[in-house]
């Protein structure tokens, strides 16, 4: 009995100490610059983590996805410019033909009462600048935008998502 607790000992002392994952929380803004909620990034091994917690939206569904530039200064969000994307021929849409742009993400759903909580991983991008995926936190850094209608992942250039509705800085400006 007395071996168990010092072999734990032994072992939690020998096991190397774990960074905590990179992580950047940043704040959804709307038109006329109201709160309109937040988004935690967390860089993983293979992507980014992300979790929005947002309100004030319509009840539906809402095209989400990453911007290339953080910027959002403009009430439109135009600032942001088009989607993230990799050296690769841009296609957007994950069901169309060919690569998809790296700033696709799944759709958001708003309930009846305008908040929308989410989760998702995508394997596109990564927080960091210089790896072998665009990096969220470059030089210019980019943009979260949520949509006022639903991504169908297929149209040209936006996948029919419609007007910018809410977004967040994700590093620079």
């Amino acid at each position: 009995m007395r071996l168990f607790p010092i072999f734990v000992t032994a072992a939690a002392i020998a096991l190397p100490a774990l960074a905590a994952p990179a992580s950047v929380t940043v704040n959804l803004k709307g038109p006329a610059g109201e709160d309109m909620g937040r988004a935690t990034l967390t860089e993983g091994a293979r992507g980014v983590v992300m979790r929005v917690d947002a309100k004030g939206l319509t009840p539906g569904w809402h095209g989400l996805h990453f911007h290339e530039k953080g910027d959002c200064s403009t009430a439109d969000f135009k600032s942001a410019g088009g989607h993230v994307h990799d050296a690769k021929a841009v296609v957007h849409g994950f069901l169309a033909p060919g690569h998809n742009d790296a700033g696709d993400l799944p759709n958001l759903h708003a309930g009846t009462d305008g908040t929308a909580m989410v989760e998702v991983f995508t394997p596109f991008v990564s927080l960091s600048a210089g790896g072998d995926k665009p990096g969220l936190l470059d030089a210019n850094g980019s943009a979260l935008v949520i949509h006022a209608k639903a991504d169908d992942y297929t149209s040209q250039p936006i996948g029919g998502a419609g007007d910018r509705v809410a977004c967040a800085v994700i590093g620079a400006r």
